[in-house]
């Protein structure tokens, strides 16, 4: 049938078809880099990876961008309040650009943890001051915007179609205000494209108007249409962005360049933690490093990366996701099966005897690979396309039992572990970490002694002493499961 996509500026599922046949340009809303990424960029960023590898794997070209906010993004997310890099770079006593280096570092690696691919381009909205000072001026020029003491204000009113994004009109635009209006304003929803700073603002330009710095919504703008060209494919973001930053991308876009900014819109719904919505003053706030190292109140072990992207793909991208110790360690066991019968099936290749495919498993992972494509042909339905590889799991788990299944047949099977597990849904890794039989048997010596210490602490209602040491295993790569007949031990 064909990859169709929601939308949200029309509301509805469409055929995709790009602007170029066979190339794909997505932009996609990167962080604003004053703190360690949490669950919510997690959810954000798995999703529209999976987006990217998909069109891939149908065989698109895909141009993806994906920008650093290290500068304009103010704490009310619109035009009032402190620069979030700079309040954040005063509380830790730190140059803002050191601070935003810093953590856009500690972003990355998260993100190549979570196996999300590389974009393309990253570029930083603080690298595009002059392109910026641009688009305000042709702006100016065609009578959308105005300045006044040395900031600059798009005209809402002279854009018809403002709010047609998020379907607001400019009476609940204004009822949904958080902040005091700017008195610099002729109309309380204009917005800001170049703001004044003061003489004690470290992160300044000079412009035509006077020292400043660029608005937040002008610069996704200015970066997505400087890589990607005045018309973009896809435009991702999370749902909270729809409004005000989205919509106003749209107005200054479409009124300098008199053609359509996006032709698809995509959003991904938000997350909570333990149903809350996640936040520091309900102690629920966990950056990835915390769920990674097991190092937050709220959970009881250190989860592997992969396990929490398996989790994001349980759900669909445009619905909420709850992250709780236990949906944290369901996603662990789920990915723990997984990887346990790709290494089972790749070591098994090794050990069997040759011959040809069998008809048979050819024909059923054919059915799996379009019950697969099917769903993620749907809208991006990674949790349905996620049962499938699950189904591929037990299909593998038979031909290991019976002992009698070819090295044709377990390397087919491999291969499409490695499409839809790996290419598609980045859980399936190329290679695993190879442990000799020997190393494997002194390991295991050893930590059944651990077991048998952490099973005595347990019958004598020492439970810190017990999680204490199940917590080193982890840090060593180890982790135990317990079950019916006991417990187990496997590698991360």
């Amino acid at each position: 049938m064909g990859l169709k996509l929601y939308n949200s500026l029309t509301r509805r599922k469409e055929d995709f078809e790009p602007l170029e046949e066979g190339k794909v340009g997505i932009y996609v809303c990167g962080p604003t880099v004053y703190g360690h990424a949490h669950l919510g960029h997690a959810k954000s960023y798995v999703s529209f990876d999976v987006l990217v590898r998909y069109l891939r794997y149908l065989g698109y070209n895909v141009t993806y961008v994906q920008n650093i906010t290290d500068v304009g993004h103010l704490t009310d997310d619109a035009d009032q309040g402190e620069d979030k890099i700079g309040e954040a770079a005063k509380k830790e006593k730190k140059h803002p650009m050191a601070l935003a280096e810093s953590y856009t570092c500690s972003y990355f690696d998260d993100m190549d943890k979570l196996n999300c691919l590389r974009p393309d381009i990253s570029p930083r909205a603080s690298g595009h001051i002059v392109e910026q000072i641009g688009l305000v001026k042709t702006l100016l020029e065609k009578g959308y915007a105005y300045e006044v003491q040395g900031s600059v204000y798009f005209d809402v009113s002279k854009f018809e179609d403002y709010g047609k994004l998020s379907g607001r009109n400019t009476d609940e635009m204004l009822a949904g205000a958080r902040v005091e209006v700017s008195a610099d304003k002729e109309n309380p929803v204009d917005f800001a494209l170049w703001k004044r700073a003061e003489p004690n603002h470290i992160m300044q330009w000079p412009s035509p108007w006077g020292m400043g710095f660029p608005g937040w919504h002008l610069e996704c703008s200015v970066m997505s249409m400087k890589y990607l060209g005045k018309t973009i494919d896809i435009h991702g973001g999370g749902l909270e962005n729809k409004f005000p930053h989205h919509e106003c991308e749209i107005a200054q876009s479409e009124a300098a360049n008199d053609a359509q900014f996006v032709r698809y819109w995509l959003h991904n719904n938000m997350v909570t933690v333990d149903s809350q919505k996640m936040g520091k003053s309900l102690n629920n706030f966990i950056t990835l490093k915390q769920a990674f190292s097991g190092s937050h109140e709220r959970l009881t072990r250190s989860y592997d990366p992969l396990a929490v992207r398996q989790l994001i793909l349980n759900s669909h991208y445009r619905s909420p996701l709850d992250f709780s110790d236990a949906a944290l360690f369901a996603g662990q066991s789920g990915y723990g099966r997984i990887t346990e019968t790709v290494k089972a099936i790749r070591k098994r290749v090794d050990a069997a005897a040759e011959g040809e495919l069998d008809n048979e498993v050819a024909d059923q992972l054919a059915q799996l690979k379009d019950k697969f494509e099917a769903a993620m042909d749907d809208d991006l339905n990674t949790s349905v396309a996620l049962s499938v590889v699950f189904e591929l799991v037990r299909l593998a788990n038979k031909l290991l039992e019976d002992n009698s299944a070819t090295s044709t047949t377990l390397e087919a099977v491999d291969d499409l572990f490695g499409a839809l597990g790996g290419d598609v849904l980045g859980i399936v890794r190329d290679e695993y970490p190879q442990v000799s039989a020997a190393d494997d048997a002194r390991v295991d010596n050893v930590v059944k002694i651990v077991i048998g210490e952490r099973s005595a602490a347990r019958e004598q209602k020492d439970f810190a002493r017990a999680d204490e040491l199940r917590k080193q295993l982890e840090s060593c790569g180890i982790i135990l499961e317990d079950k019916p007949d006991g417990t187990q031990w496997r590698w991360k």
